[in-house]
């Protein structure tokens, strides 16, 4: 299995890499699309659809997601129409930071199709086309966000096994602790400040440098959050991953769960500091 994951793992990678920096944007857009359909899918798995309404779903999302990215400019190389963008990504940031940690105290379920599809189109549209339109300002700043949200996972899971005591959400996700929490955090900052100073060449306002600790905290906290979602969805659904297309690794879900509370963020930030 170790090995499986490691491939897999090494072939998503270089799939990434390939596609960030060699596709034109608005093949990137129609990849944000894909990717959005593909885990609107899987979400339908989650909440439990029919096959019809699995497939419905997953192309009306994709489709939504392209036309949104186009119309809001994203699949050329003029500034992004913020007009649509900022709704979103304020309605998801809204979601995550208000609505997801009361979810997870009390334990919601995606108890009909209409909560199940208004949750599924704000976890899974915002965070496509922020892919897009982060890319758009610049491939490394992209990967270097979602490097971040890499960098807490592997820190939390380290840290966790070595210094683990205090469980997280055990009627959650049981391997989580706090210690692994606070690993993450520990490396978000360290990898936050080494981006900051990479960075400081391309004049980073100086209030960034003081504001930047309580952002990469929140910005751990997010991602946590946005893990602890998919993982209680999963155990209520009675699965282990969200889907079989990434061997060793689930789907599509299981692989972006972090990046679907992170991203819309860190757009909305990158819209209001283009102001």
């Amino acid at each position: 299995m170790l090995k499986t994951r490691i491939i897999t793992a090494f072939i998503l990678l270089f799939g990434l890499l390939a596609v960030l920096f060699m596709l034109p944007a608005s093949l990137w857009v129609a990849f944000c699309a894909l990717v959005c359909g593909g885990a609107a899918w899987e979400w339908g798995g989650l909440a439990r659809f029919t096959f019809p309404g699995r497939m419905i779903f997953a192309l009306l999302t994709g489709v939504l997601c392209g036309t949104v990215g186009i119309l809001s400019g994203l699949g050329g190389e003029s500034a992004p129409v913020a007009g649509l963008l900022a709704p979103l990504y304020v309605v998801s940031a809204l979601f995550w930071l208000f609505v997801v940690p009361f979810w997870l105290r009390t334990k919601w379920r995606l108890s009909n199709i209409g909560v199940a599809v208004g949750v599924g189109l704000v976890v899974m549209v915002p965070p496509a086309l922020a892919l897009a339109h982060l890319r758009q300002i610049g491939p490394w700043l992209l990967l270097a966000i979602m490097a971040m949200v890499w960098i807490a996972d592997i820190a939390a899971y380290f840290s966790g096994r070595a210094f683990g005591r205090r469980k997280l959400a055990p009627g959650i996700s049981p391997g989580k602790t706090w210690e692994g929490a606070f690993g993450a955090a520990a490396g978000v900052i360290v990898f936050g400040y080494v981006l900051l100073f990479f960075f400081a060449a391309f004049e980073i306002p100086a209030w960034l440098y003081t504001a930047s600790l309580p952002l990469l905290l929140a910005f751990t906290a997010v991602s946590i959050i946005g893990d602890l979602f998919e993982s209680l969805l999963k155990r209520q659904a009675g699965i282990k991953d969200s889907g079989a297309i990434l061997p060793g690794h689930g789907g599509i879900l299981d692989r972006i769960d972090s990046l679907t509370s992170t991203l819309p963020m860190a757009g909305l930030l990158a819209l209001w500091l283009a102001r």
